[in-house]
């Protein structure tokens, strides 16, 4: 069994396009997800060998990087996009699911570094057991958190956004990654 995540899933999806590369996006954290949890098993059969290391380091690469940058292009662009876009209505319902979904990133991020912590371990080398439970907290709190933005969330920013909202969010989404504007 493989432990490296399978190619992406859905084609592929540029900044001009920000509502699709949130979606696709989640794709790939399905995907390292499932990569975390295929390795408990396989550490504890074969140990820290050099699938387990390179995965895991893979694993960390992308929660340490793409997951937070998701997080912030949520909470510094998307969500103050839709409540402007809300501006002068009755926003409170859109206010209390946005602040949901950053306090569930909050908590995304603390299970993250207690599960970060062992898996650099085996990244490292180390035939450390890696903790199933904790790992499956993990992997059910993300399903649960991105099921609420694919059912609620990103079906609101398409109705919401207009063009010009949707292009400031995508620029930004860029800036945070370095990348400039083609």
């Amino acid at each position: 069994m493989s432990l490296d995540p399978p190619g992406p899933a859905s084609p592929a999806v540029g900044f001009e396009a920000p509502l699709e590369m949130f979606a696709a996006c989640h794709v790939l954290i399905g995907q390292q997800c499932a990569t975390l949890q295929r390795l408990v098993p396989h550490v504890a059969g074969q140990g820290a060998d050099g699938p387990a290391r390179s995965a895991a380091a893979g694993v960390m690469r992308y929660f340490d990087t793409a997951a937070v940058q998701h997080h912030a292009d949520e909470e510094a662009d998307l969500f103050p996009a839709l409540l402007e876009a809300m501006a002068g209505s009755d926003a409170v319902c859109l206010r209390e699911l946005t602040m949901g979904l950053a306090a569930e990133h909050r908590q995304l991020e603390s299970r993250w570094r207690q599960v970060r912590g062992t898996l650099a371990q085996v990244a490292a080398g180390a035939a450390t057991p890696l903790d199933a439970d904790a790992i499956d907290a993990l992997v059910g709190l993300y399903r649960r958190h991105i099921a609420r933005e694919e059912r609620e969330l990103l079906p609101m920013a398409a109705r919401l956004l207009s063009d010009e909202l949707l292009d400031r969010v995508g620029r930004a989404m860029r800036e945070r990654r370095g990348i400039a504007q083609v």
